[in-house]
């Protein structure tokens, strides 16, 4: 007969099931929240898609340039508001932020069909943005307090799952949305909601937010205990203290050895690991001479990486140690994607590529595992927001500086060396794509260098939270 359990949240007293993940999945309250993510993230892929193609549309003949600026106003608000929104989701209520975010993100949407400037639509996206720089963090914030520390790490998998493993379900929904925008707008009466495929995109994604809202509203979270402001008023936000709490949080991410090694490798394996998403089509083409198709693959070979490296830390991950084990996904994700580049064939390359996306799942995993396991429950929302600050900052240099970095190094190789090195008949290529991604993999192995730096530093300073803490199970270096 199975063990018997006890729900922490709702006390509920069960059977103890075979696997962890079965044991996850039984605490309902951390099964609502994950549901409510994979509803939310799917209808936010195909958001994305409808966004992409509307701004598309009413860009005309700078179609890139409205799309740029439109993914552009996604991703700024970031910058200048994500500390601010950790300092608010730390007072407020995570379940009431999260449904009032959800509610708001779903009365957005149901406005795209009537835009018809890319002003409008950069708007709505600076909204959208908004009210995830909230729910992001109170999600991330609020998962400690539904699943046990020693299954954060299966949690953090699950999350991983459902935020990217919806893609393509939310790329073929999309596709087919085309088919249900022709069928409902021969519909008598419906001609108002300008149902074209991406206004049926829209609708559904706000669908999708409400059914968000309502599974989390029906979470049971504990009440965070508000910080008076100076003059003792805890219902008014005292915008000076506001401020000391944005400083105070990173103040402990700087100050937290653990902390700053975490966000160190998050951050390089995305500057490095990034590069792979602009810079694939030209090493498809100039490299492997497989064209847009081979990019296709490449993208593949990654996202299956992913997914395998996820699978297998899942499986492993009490039986490793996690310090240990982000580290060397880290390195390793480096050594990979340097070999990945290396290669003139497609095969080879993808296999390479596919390696890098399972250092880059466990990298993610065990670093949000980390970063929850070892953080207050009054600072997590803070500490968050800042990490999502950074991933996204991360993300956008990757992106702008590694065009212009293959063009750099393509032109500094054929002025050097015409591209190419080698003796006789045997020459090897040395095209920008392939020394971008050579650089990109030694940016990963810097980092690398930097975390196993850190978390030495991490030891000897007694950072960690005592015996049974992640940095307190290393093995002396």
């Amino acid at each position: 007969m199975p063990d018997s359990t006890v729900d922490q949240v709702s006390g509920t007293v069960t059977s103890a099931p075979s696997t962890r993940f079965q044991r996850i999945f039984c605490n309902q309250q951390f099964f609502k929240l994950w549901l409510a993510q994979v509803a939310s993230a799917t209808g936010d892929w195909i958001g994305f898609l409808a966004i992409a193609a509307l701004a598309a549309r009413i860009g005309a003949g700078n179609a890139g340039q409205a799309v740029g600026v439109v993914m552009i106003a996604r991703v700024a608000p970031g910058f200048f508001l994500a500390s601010l929104g950790g300092v608010l989701v730390d007072r407020w209520d995570r379940k009431k932020v999260m449904v009032v975010c959800d509610i708001g993100r779903a009365a957005t949407l149901a406005l795209l069909p009537f835009i018809h400037t890319v002003w409008g639509l950069v708007l709505a996206s600076l909204v959208m943005e908004c009210f995830t720089l909230m729910w992001s963090p109170a999600k991330e914030a609020s998962v400690p307090n539904l699943v046990p520390d020693e299954f954060l790490t299966n949690a953090n998998s699950l999350s991983l799952a459902a935020a990217y493993g919806t893609f393509p379900v939310g790329a073929g929904l999309f596709a087919l949305l085309a088919k249900v925008a022709e069928w409902l707008s021969s519909v008598p009466g419906l001609e108002s909601l300008k149902l074209n495929q991406e206004a049926t995109g829209f609708y559904f994604d706000m669908l999708t937010f409400l059914i968000s809202a309502l599974l989390i509203s029906r979470l049971v979270l504990p009440h965070l205990t508000r910080r008076a402001s100076e003059n003792g008023d805890t219902k008014r936000i005292d915008w000076a203290q506001a401020y000391h709490e944005i400083k105070e949080g990173w103040g402990y991410i700087f100050q937290t050895p653990l902390i700053s090694a975490v966000l160190l490798g998050l951050c390089t394996a995305l500057l490095g690991g990034g590069m792979v998403v602009p810079i694939g089509p030209l090493f498809s083409r100039d490299v492997t001479g497989s064209g847009a198709a081979g990019f296709g693959v490449l993208t593949v070979g990654l996202g299956c990486g992913v997914a395998a490296g996820v699978a297998a830390l899942s499986v492993v991950q009490n039986r490793v140690n996690r310090v240990r084990t982000f580290e060397l996904s880290l390195g390793a994700g480096g050594v990979a994607l340097i070999v990945a580049a290396s290669m003139s064939s497609l095969t080879l390359a993808t296999i390479g590529i596919a390696a890098v996306g399972i250092c880059a799942g466990g990298v993610y995993v065990i670093g949000f595992t980390l970063l929850q396991e070892n953080t207050t429950n009054d600072l997590r929302g803070r500490i968050f927001s800042a990490v999502y600050t950074l991933v996204r900052l991360s993300i956008l240099v990757s992106f702008a500086v590694a065009g212009f970095l293959a063009d750099g190094l393509g032109s500094l190789s054929d002025h050097l060396v015409h591209g190419k090195v080698g003796v006789k008949q045997a020459h090897y290529s040395l095209q920008g794509a392939r020394l971008a991604l050579w650089f990109a993999g030694l940016l990963v192995l810097g980092g690398f260098a930097g975390v196993v730096k850190a978390m030495r530093r991490a030891r000897r300073a007694g950072s960690e939270r005592g015996p049974g803490s992640a940095v307190a199970d290393m093995d002396p270096a």
